[in-house]
């Protein structure tokens, strides 16, 4: 397929009408999205004190010992549970001989 300048190209009205809506569209979002950049940069930067720092790291460890100690708790509730059904069966096992 050639394009020359004898080609044409066939556009109804209601394709010419999505173009356009589609470009106000995007003209609008990249506008609006200016404006939003420009405000941006007006706001004040938000500020994170040493101490406020401390108190989010601290916080933050904490947790995850905390979910670590859990985390451990539970593997241990888990094979204590399974100890007991290995038991159940070997029982249940010895009644059926």
């Amino acid at each position: 397929m050639k394009i020359t300048e004898s080609t044409s190209v066939n556009l109804d009205i209601k394709s010419l009408i999505m173009i356009i809506g589609f470009t106000v569209s995007l003209v609008t979002m990249y506008a609006k999205l200016q404006a939003d950049i420009s405000d941006a940069k007006d706001l004040p930067k938000p500020t994170l004190t040493a101490t406020e720092w401390q108190i989010k790291d601290q916080l933050i460890r904490e947790t995850i010992k905390n979910t670590l100690i859990a985390t451990e708790n539970n593997a241990q509730g888990i094979q204590e549970i399974k100890d007991k059904l290995n038991k159940i069966e070997d029982r249940l096992y010895e009644i059926k001989k």
